[in-house]
């Protein structure tokens, strides 16, 4: 029996017995064909949320950076990673990045011209498929990078991405807590640079699930480094966490990167030298840190809009 034969299983009666009898509610059986592609990838979201807890929870127990009475932020926050993680992000990175770059293919044929590949641009990447992904994989998360401290710039953005920094009690939950409007844009950015790259339909979910699982450790709530070298291979708990300290909240902050600190390193914004600080936005109301999940997102919105009225008020 293959390693993925019980994902299929699983993900088999999860289309027959859920997806399907959905869908043909709803009249959508147009997507039959990406039913089980999309119950799969849901299956390894959730595998994936189950290996993260294996791997986070027992270094938040073992060194815990801080210890609270009240758990009940965290607890939105395992709402946010169910949702993003088995719900709609197997739907984004299955169904429509498949369908969007069929799309973009056949548009492509049609016009007598071949979509990029990097073994297209460089044969000799030809047979190598490991460092094939490697490279993808470092290629999105460059720009990540970009998106995030994008983020930082513009007002109305922040506004929205403050969601995801108020929280005063971050643990690997949090990587997924998260404005629905910001994670729209984030979905959107990540797969026009998959689809501008070439980035293979089946690889493309997967990347997105190993990416994930790598920035829920950043999260975690744990005295964890790398050491000197490492933390400069890959982003630790305590190189992010610096990103997510009070000081460094809003336009100011540091440490943008995901899961690579080499852009950091490469664009001036890299602070290997902070120490465990404190989370949080102290410019957040109070909804934003403590809020229930629609309150939250509520908050997000009225900040947003507070701060385009703002910014067409001074305009000339």
């Amino acid at each position: 029996m293959s390693l993925a034969a019980p994902f299929d299983a699983v993900a088999g009666m999860l289309q027959e017995g859920v997806i399907l009898p959905a869908l043909y509610q709803l009249g959508l059986m147009q997507w039959e064909e990406w039913s089980f592609g999309w119950a799969l990838f849901a299956v390894y979201g959730a595998a994936q949320v189950a290996i993260t807890f294996m791997i986070c929870m027992p270094l938040e127990w073992w060194r815990p950076v801080e210890k609270w009475d009240d758990h009940k932020s965290e607890w939105v926050d395992v709402f946010y990673t169910l949702v993003s993680r088995v719900g709609v992000l197997p739907l984004v990175t299955f169904v429509l990045f498949s369908q969007i770059q069929m799309t973009l293919n056949g548009w492509l044929a049609d016009q007598g011209l071949v979509a990029p590949t990097l073994e297209g641009v460089f044969p000799w990447l030809l047979g190598k498929p490991v460092l094939v992904f490697l490279i993808y994989a470092a290629i999105l998360d460059f720009g990540e990078y970009w998106r995030h401290r994008l983020s930082h710039v513009f007002n109305w953005w922040y506004s929205l991405h403050a969601v995801h920094h108020a929280q005063r009690q971050m643990t690997f939950w949090s990587d997924d807590r998260n404005h629905l409007i910001d994670d729209m844009i984030g979905f959107v950015w990540f797969m026009v640079i998959a689809l501008i790259v070439g980035v293979p339909p089946l690889q493309f979910p997967m990347m997105v699930l190993l990416l994930r699982l790598l920035e829920s450790l950043s999260h975690a709530n744990a005295r964890v480094n790398f050491g000197w070298l490492g933390e400069r291979l890959l982003v630790s708990p305590r190189f992010h966490r610096a990103h997510h300290g009070m000081l460094a909240a809003g336009v100011r902050s540091v440490n943008y990167g995901a899961v690579l600190p080499w852009w950091d390193m490469m664009f001036g914004t890299a602070d290997f030298s902070a120490d465990y600080v404190k989370t949080g936005d102290p410019t957040a109301e109070e909804a934003m840190a403590t809020g229930s999940y629609f309150a939250q997102q509520w908050a997000g919105i009225r900040r947003m809009l507070r701060s385009l009225v703002r910014a067409d008020a001074s305009a000339p």
